[in-house]
């Protein structure tokens, strides 16, 4: 039920999915042409209707998928759950509302989303035996699922979007059966149910009755949409955020359709309303089950932000009758923030429960008004107060840069974290939180980018309320830590004791060659037993019980998963290592098909994908990312498709982007960003695996601004594929990635970092493709469509692929073929086919 804090800088780039296509302006461009031919200057019909790629690349889209697994609580049960196939487009076409940064599935009054669960089964971890349950909903079709604290029960919320359905169904877990337990949740916001810390019942919120019809979206005018600023507010930063209200006929509808009903449910189905009807943010009952916290949605709101910055309610209620027992803050309408990804709002932020303790609140106030650039040796205050609420809060800690959570243990040991994203430093202290007089310890301080001096995160279990608290040793004495183990011969998943006192770690266990294996969690309090997951380059991961106290014992299989794609068992990669011409290492996967020798068979046409990275250091930008030694996997989003149809591909090679001290990395984005393209294009080309003649780059996103932007100042590659991207940086005037500076602070910087003002310097061939209602900030579907007008009416060669109901993700089969089918004919008829090329 509670959903975790709405990060404001990941929902920025929240990814939010959708689906199909309409091609314009024909290709024009002749088979195996390295460089572009003369553009079309008559629009020829385009190609009508979803389009299908080769039945290699079909293959690749429609291969199982590998269930997901949930582990008990007590850890010697497991749930596991099958995902099918795409939905068709007629499925992802229903309709959907887009209000105040939300989108809405009217008819389950759910966010709108598309995949969910098809099969749902149980496995005893001790012997992998697997137990069907009897009496599931027909078909399935199941959103999201949580264990009850005493592993009694899973509850599971089944939403069918094509009847309106949306329940919350029980699994019992002793007579492996289902039943359904309630009706028509609301889940606009978060899962719409958690579990009461007695497992007694679960807290849920329910579609209001009583409500009507739903408002007209349409209706006549009641008058104009106004807005107003006044000089007082100063300078904000405002992102450009999509799917906003726009006037008060959407204010209406989302008051209609995200407002729901809090209620406790009983085992037999049997409900009491607790509190009035609203728009919950989040409602999360206290460890001990006497207390709601709950986040209200209040007017007025705005056209200008979603809905995480309405004003908001902060209270608390009694969880018997929804009685109204403290107010923690009323918080007004945040409509911008100070310039800087350190920049807060002001006021309660990120509060929640202390895990350990029946009843405790814990949140963060800024001491810097929220502005990064206030000097003060204090920017937040860690503040509790403990139920019955009537004692003024406690100060926990003060800190030197924003607060970051806590994971919590017990009355002398929790970790607190903080975190300074200007110098990427992030800061882990030991507190004892029921002795203030105990001065904190710090445990780490490092960069966040420094990912070989990783130690790992601290291993967490569920204890009896269903919270989550830091495991540790039966003496109390240690924690344990997992890591991905990051180092120059790639990564390397470990786990480790911590011994609290000493401060020294014992390795428990660490992933050795020539496999890849990521532990899962310890199944004893001891570590005595992991759950891991292993694969291999040929074999896709499979779930093992590995000893830890047994040397010569070898790990026992709970799954045996297969190769999703047999034919393509063979497949090689490589981690290759080179310099940029300035020193800096860099490194990519270099993934070639299956049975081929670059010696014997010659140079293959080569596609790159590639992601650009900031760094404020050159040795953070040249850690070694990824392990040679994980499964080959050939999925349809990622480049390693077209391994498929017999192309080399490069899989993100390093783009870092490096600012040291106070430089800004942007700054030199575009020399930078050059460098790192000549180098991988270097490298490729002196293994022999392909010539200059026959490389394609591409990108989603921020790739796909990467692609534009290399083929507008460089001729290093023959085509580009951009995805998804933005191209014109005065459309996000207030930062964008990770730049922090306004378009009015850094007009220089925006003007030459935005391809769009060298649209006419783009003389290889580029294809756009964009989800028609592609809701992540800055990338507008308008920025694909003005990039494709600039390069046509300059003379350059290109072709817009827009996909209707898409959105920045894209969801239906038939996008995905046709996302495909588009790529591999553009790759074909400007690269060439994927064999091996012949010698002119």
């Amino acid at each position: 039920m509670a959903r975790s804090e709405r990060g404001r800088r990941a929902r920025w780039n929240r990814l939010i999915m959708g689906a199909a296509l309409l091609a314009v302006a024909p290709l024009g461009l002749a088979a195996g042409a390295g460089k572009a031919s003369a553009p079309q200057t008559t629009a020829s019909a385009p190609l009508a209707g979803y389009q299908l790629p080769s039945a290699r690349l079909q293959a690749v889209v429609d291969a199982p998928r590998a269930p997901t697994l949930s582990l008990s609580p007590r850890r010697d049960l497991a749930a596991l759950l099958q995902t099918p196939s795409l939905a068709a487009i007629g499925y992802v076409a229903q309709p959907e509302l887009k209000l105040a940064g939300v989108r809405i599935h009217p008819a389950t009054r759910s966010a709108s989303r598309f995949s969910f669960g098809n099969k749902l089964w149980l496995m005893n971890i001790a012997d992998g035996k697997e137990r069907q349950i009897s009496g599931l909903p027909q078909p399935l079709s199941i959103a999201s699922m949580a264990w009850s604290p005493d592993q009694k029960y899973l509850a599971f919320n089944q939403v069918q979007p094509a009847t309106g359905t949306n329940e919350l169904w029980l699994v019992d877990i002793a007579s492996n059966s289902a039943r359904k337990l309630v009706g028509q949740l609301n889940t606009v916001f978060g899962d719409g149910y958690q579990w009461l810390p007695d497992s007694r019942g679960l807290l849920a919120t329910v579609q209001p009755g009583g409500q009507g019809s739903a408002p007209a979206a349409d209706g006549v005018p009641t008058g104009p949409a106004i807005q107003q600023t006044e000089p007082a507010a100063g300078v904000r930063s405002l992102r450009t955020y999509q799917d906003l209200l726009k006037n008060e006929a959407d204010a209406r509808q989302f008051d209609y359709y995200a407002s729901a009903q809090p209620v406790r449910v009983a085992l037999n189905g049997n409900t009491t309303a607790l509190s009035s009807v609203g728009i919950y943010l989040d409602l999360d009952v206290s460890p001990d089950g006497s207390y709601l916290l709950a986040e209200r949605v209040l007017r007025p709101y705005s056209y200008q932000v979603p809905a995480d910055d309405f004003p908001r309610r902060i209270e608390v209620l009694s969880a018997a009758d929804g009685s109204l027992q403290h107010t923690l803050a009323e918080l007004p309408l945040v409509e911008g923030l100070p310039t800087g990804n350190d920049a807060v709002p002001t006021g309660v932020r990120r509060v929640s429960w202390r895990a350990d303790v029946p009843a405790t609140l814990v949140w963060a106030e800024a001491q810097d008004g929220g502005d990064p650039a206030r000097e003060t040796q204090v920017r937040d205050a860690v503040l509790t107060q403990a139920a019955p609420f009537d004692r003024p809060p406690q100060t926990l800690a003060q800190l030197g840069s924003r607060y970051a959570g806590i994971q919590w243990g017990r009355g002398d040991l929790a970790l607190l974290n903080e975190s300074w994203w200007k110098s990427r430093t992030v800061k882990q202290w030991r507190i004892a939180p029921d002795h203030p007089e105990t001065e904190p310890q710090l445990l780490v301080e490092r960069s966040s980018q420094d990912r070989y001096n990783d130690p790992g995160r601290p291993g967490m279990v569920r204890d009896v309320n269903g919270r989550s608290r830091l495991q540790t040793s039966a003496d109390g004495r240690s924690i344990f830590l997992y890591g991905q183990g990051a180092s120059p011969e790639g990564d390397r998943p470990f786990v480790d004791r911590f011994d609290l006192d000493s401060r020294q770690t014992t390795r428990l266990f660490h992933s050795q060659a020539p496999s890849y294996a990521a532990p899962q969690a310890l199944l004893d309090q001891e570590g005595t037993s992991l759950l891991l997951t292993r694969e291999s380059p040929d074999e896709p991961a499979n779930y093992y019980v590995q000893s830890l106290t047994d040397a010569t014992a070898a790990p026992r299989a709970l799954t045996a998963f297969t190769h999703p794609l047999p034919q393509l068992r063979g497949v090689s990669k490589e981690q290759i290592r080179y310099k940029r011409n300035d020193g800096v290492d860099l490194t990519a996967t270099l993934m070639l098909p299956p049975g081929y020798n670059a010696k014997k068979d010659g140079p293959l046409p080569l596609l790159m994908w590639a992601y650009p990275g900031e760094f404020k250091t050159a040795a953070a930008a040249s850690q070694v990312t990824d392990s040679p030694y994980r499964f080959n996997a050939v999925g349809y989003w990622g480049p390693q498709a077209f391994l498929a149809t017999g192309y080399a591909v490069l899989v993100s090679p390093s783009m870092p982007i490096i600012g040291e001290g106070d430089k800004e990395p942007n700054d030199t984005y575009l020399p930078q960003l050059i460098a790192n393209a000549e180098a991988a294009v270097d490298e490729v080309v002196r293994r022999g695996v392909t010539d200059r003649e026959h490389i394609a780059i591409g990108g989603h996103s921020y790739g796909a601004f990467m692609t534009a932007n290399l083929l507008a100042h460089t001729r290093l590659f023959k085509a580009g594929i951009a995805r998804s991207g933005a191209y014109n940086r005065s459309l996000t005037p207030f930062g964008f990635q990770a730049e922090e500076r306004s378009y009015w602070q850094a007009q220089d910087v925006y003007q030459k970092m935005s391809p769009f003002n060298y649209a006419g310097d783009i003389k290889d061939p580029i294809l756009f493709i964009h989800g028609l209602d592609d809701n992540n900030s800055g990338t507008f579907p308008m920025q694909s469509e003005r990039m494709f007008s600039a390069v046509k009416g300059l003379g350059g060669t290109s072709r817009l692929v827009m996909l209707p109901n898409e959105s920045h993700h894209y969801r239906a089969r038939e996008s995905i073929m046709t996302m495909l089918a588009e790529s591999e004919r553009w790759l074909e008829n400007t690269i060439g086919p994927g064999q091996p090329i012949k010698k002119k």
